[in-house]
């Protein structure tokens, strides 16, 4: 296990570059696996999800190569195998290998997901589109089978509630399904968007993608003839800003797409941070007095619940209480006793609902990281707080964000990680 180790206190300036989105990058890379040809994708996130999809990929005679942000993968010599239950448990989004697979062979064959706990994430919304469309599902051992003996068909299908991982599993199942398949009440985040133009390139029929109807017509092949570059990450963006107006002297945070981050800059400007949004980069000034805002998390294009963490221990630098009520997942707060145990002051009032008590002091301590996002809150936590933090279980922060210690170290942060036993 790998802990992190941050002297805090230091303010940080200069310019940092965002990676590839991730959520986009966990679905595509299950997603080459129904091209006919070897797939290229650029700006991939150097995260140890990657590392983990890889090695999915490799137990199905999928080879792959990455290196400096560029990934190829050839699943032309792919053939059915077990797939290594360690890594599908490591991350959540291993689900896409049910629709991938579903799409490639008619069948698949995969260990119940892993990832972050951040409270119930049912997968019966993926089931009901994978049912719709022909095939038959059953659980055994921890185990999902899913068998389409007559071939997938398309359908009309209804999501009860909105699911970006539905919508992107429904989608890869269905697209070389015969007929249209008409996909209602989608989510509508732009890494589904992603997801559709990396298939449409290929020759895929996918419209409507960033509504709530999307339509997928099957084809029989797909081929690639272009690399596929991967958006930035809004997540990765979205913490940058929270860590530059809570500890910056002036930050540019590049490789931005605004329109995608607009829910979470509104909040940051109403908390009076004077952002300097501008084509594709956001420049954040030294902010010294914060007001107390109210949050809301919701699917996109609200407030993404990803950025409910990071930005909490801004939060405790306002002149007043703020509150965050959290929809998507209300026991998305394992965070906060960490956050309290470098001296901030943040209760559950109620289930969902989060108050961000103002504090002064913040002082360094060993906290634990629960899942990705409540990581990045205690690094920036750590950043603000005097003295040595040490976070431990730091591989859930390396799952999600490229090159952290680097570009950290290159905004003047003081980090580095080191393995438990040194």
């Amino acid at each position: 296990m790998k802990k992190l180790l941050i002297h805090g206190g230091r303010r940080l300036s200069g310019e940092v570059t965002i990676g590839g989105a991730k959520n986009s990058t966990v679905a595509l890379i299950p997603a080459s696996i129904l091209a006919d040809t070897a797939v290229k994708f650029d700006s991939v996130p150097g995260i140890l999800d990657v590392q983990n999809l890889q090695l999915i990929l490799q137990s199905m005679n999928v080879s792959s190569e990455f290196k400096g942000g560029e990934l190829t993968i050839d699943p032309t010599q792919i053939i059915e195998a077990e797939l290594p239950s360690t890594a599908i448990k490591s991350l959540r989004a291993s689900y896409y290998f049910m629709g991938s697979l579903l799409g490639r062979f008619g069948r698949a064959t995969v260990t119940f997901p892993g990832g972050d706990n951040i409270g119930p994430r049912p997968i019966d919304q993926h089931i009901k589109g994978f049912e719709a469309l022909g095939a038959q599902v059953h659980e055994e051992n921890d185990t999902i089978f899913i068998d389409a003996p007559d071939g997938l068909k398309g359908a009309r299908i209804f999501l009860d509630m909105v699911s970006v991982g539905a919508t992107m599993n429904i989608i890869l199942a269905a697209v070389k399904a015969t007929g249209t398949t008409i996909l209602e009440n989608a989510a509508k985040e732009p890494e589904i968007i992603d997801l559709a133009t990396f298939l449409n390139n290929m020759g895929a029929q996918v419209r409507g993608a960033g509504t709530d109807v999307i339509r997928i017509t099957g084809v029989e092949r797909l081929e690639a003839h272009n690399t596929h570059t991967i958006i930035p990450d809004r997540i990765e963006a979205g913490t940058y800003l929270a860590m530059a107006a809570a500890q910056g002297e002036g930050v540019l945070v590049k490789n931005i797409i605004p329109e995608h981050m607009e829910a979470f800059t509104a909040k940051l400007i109403e908390a009076g941070v004077a952002l300097d949004v501008r084509e594709d980069s956001i420049y954040v000034p030294k902010t010294d007095v914060l007001k107390p805002i109210s949050i809301k998390t919701a699917p996109f294009p609200g407030f993404a619940t990803d950025l409910q963490q990071p930005i909490t221990p801004l939060l405790a630098k306002a002149n007043g209480a703020s509150k965050i009520f959290e929809t998507i997942y209300p026991a998305r707060t394992r965070h906060i006793p960490e956050l309290n145990k470098l001296g901030m002051n943040i209760q559950v009032i109620s289930e969902g609902t989060i108050e961000i008590n103002p504090t002064i002091e913040h002082h360094g301590d060993t906290v634990k990281a629960a899942e990705i996002r409540a990581g990045a809150a205690l690094v920036i936590a750590g950043l603000m707080a005097d003295g040595v933090t040490v976070i431990e279980d730091a591989e859930h922060i390396l799952r999600g964000y490229d090159r952290l210690i680097h570009k950290l170290t290159f905004l003047n942060g003081d980090i580095q990680i080191i393995d438990s036993e040194d």
